[in-house]
């Protein structure tokens, strides 16, 4: 049986025992319902994880730390997917399964064509649910670190704090004369892949994209919906740089 893994915000030190938080507690002892005395593994996001001994204590649930395992789970590269903000549950998918492909950083996109469009009380509380939807799925796919989800942003405010090169950026467009497979080869150790909403890119946006001389790239000859691109891209340019 596999042991179940927990991310837990404090910083953890090897060969001591913490009270958990009562989030993670409640979550391992009355939905989990793991017994006391039971193996777990706790990671704090800063690297590596511990092998855990689960106590409880009435109400109170403790893990007896042990040694630390510096083990990663991370690509060789760091992959950024900015993405048309996407209507539903089509976020959450995408979010979960960018942590699980080995994205480091989401930038959720307010595109000028995106349906979803959130702000004050509703947007705090999307982008808590996201972070959320992050370090679950570090727990369920063994990763040690957790994937950062961007506070919403629109294209503009992404391009005036960008720190890449701009053959590091893929602009990914259907009508772009560049593969993605050409694109990969000019691009930096650390990149990203930026998708439009479900409603295309806007004119202004195109142009935004030509004034800073991002790299456009097409992804084959089929137009894929805004949920299956950046994960379509995320896996293919691990495989095309040997990231694993």
């Amino acid at each position: 049986m596999a042991i179940s893994r927990f991310y837990c915000a404090t910083p953890l030190t090897p060969d001591t025992t913490i009270e958990l938080p009562a989030a993670l507690a409640h979550h391992a002892v009355r939905v989990l319902r793991i017994k006391t005395d039971t193996e777990i593994i706790l990671f704090d996001g800063l690297g590596g994880q511990y092998t855990a001994t689960l106590l409880i204590d009435g109400k109170k649930a403790c893990a007896r730390l042990g040694r630390h395992e510096p083990i990663e789970a991370e690509l060789a590269g760091q992959i950024t997917l900015v993405q048309g903000m996407a209507s539903g549950d089509k976020m959450d998918w995408v979010i979960e399964k960018a942590v699980e492909l080995g994205a480091t950083r989401v930038v959720p996109l307010a595109a000028q064509r995106s349906v979803l469009q959130l702000s004050g009380e509703r947007l705090n509380k999307r982008l808590d649910h996201w972070r959320r939807i992050s370090q679950a799925a570090s727990e369920q796919c063994g990763r040690n670190r957790i994937m950062e989800v961007a506070v919403p942003q629109t294209l503009q405010q992404y391009l005036a704090t960008l720190t890449l090169p701009p053959t590091s950026i893929f602009f990914c467009h259907p009508g772009s004369t560049q593969t993605l497979a050409q694109a990969a080869q000019a691009a930096g150790n650390a990149l990203a892949l930026v998708v439009g909403p479900e409603g295309g890119w806007s004119d202004e946006e195109l142009a935004l994209a030509k004034k800073h001389k991002l790299t456009t790239a097409g992804f084959g000859t089929r137009v894929l919906r805004t949920e299956t691109a950046g994960l379509a891209l995320i896996a293919a340019v691990s495989a095309l740089r040997g990231w694993n």
